[in-house]
């Protein structure tokens, strides 16, 4: 595969073309959520492009970052056999040449939910999509739903900043069991993914949010927040050393 400036070209000839080009930014460890987006972005324009860049900017514990799934030769595999045509695989000093001394901040929602609780995710995320956006010049650019507030927070920066690439939802993929699928689920230890679906079965009962957080702690979940803004109910709970993240429609 012939990789230049970080792009590895997977299917098409010149890059882009002039052509439309719907773009899936993530972090790796690909699951059926990512292969979700990529199908959309197929749809609805002629050419799709993926990004892979385990984002050093929006760990707030260095031992988060280091434990994060790194696959990329199946994710590699998982993109051909999604028909991706371009594949974006920059290293963090390609990224960050200025040594981060640059960065994006949001000054009034970065702050609530999962901002909260993780200094300088937010302003990690923010300024890593603008970038890659800029180097993409996307048409579209697809994220899920189980990270809504992160999804809510690049559709306003998108537009904020001109940047010509129209940020579009996608709804939350789930197991079986109703677990929101997410590529840290690779890192729950058996007795945990047992128990991990009753944050989704939680989150969608009928009581006051206080309430569910006393439901989760007695089920041994570790909760950061259960809120409720946007229209939607928000929760964020450990189960061991992985953070688990969803949220529903209220």
């Amino acid at each position: 595969m012939k990789s230049t400036a970080g792009w590895l070209k997977l299917r098409a000839g010149p890059l882009f073309a002039g052509k439309t080009v719907g773009f899936v930014p993530t972090m790796g460890a690909l699951h059926e959520g990512h292969l979700s987006l990529l199908r959309r972005a197929r749809r609805e324009n002629e050419l799709t492009a993926a990004s892979i860049f385990v984002n050093p900017a929006q760990f707030n514990d260095p031992r988060d970052l280091e434990r994060y799934p790194r696959t990329l030769a199946g994710d590699i595999e998982k993109l051909e056999k999604a028909k991706t045509d371009f594949l974006l695989l920059p290293r963090a000093r390609e990224m960050y040449p200025d040594g981060y001394r640059y960065r994006l901040n949001e000054t009034v929602e970065s702050g609530a939910l999962c901002g909260a609780h993780r200094p300088g995710h937010f302003e990690g995320v923010l300024t890593v999509v603008l970038k890659l956006l800029n180097l993409v010049r996307a048409d579209r650019a697809y994220f899920g739903e189980k990270d809504f507030q992160q999804y809510h927070l690049i559709k306003e920066m998108a537009e904020a900043f001109f940047t010509g690439t129209k940020i579009v939802p996608c709804p939350t993929l789930r197991e079986a069991d109703g677990l929101a699928m997410s590529s840290r689920n690779l890192l729950l230890e058996p007795e945990h993914r047992e128990l991990a679906p009753a944050l989704y079965k939680a989150l969608r009962s009928s009581v006051r949010p206080a309430e569910i957080k006393k439901r989760l702690v007695a089920l041994g979940f570790q909760p950061d927040y259960v809120e409720e803004r946007w229209g939607r109910r928000f929760v964020a709970a450990k189960l061991g050393n992985v953070r688990l993240i969803d949220n529903v429609k209220l």
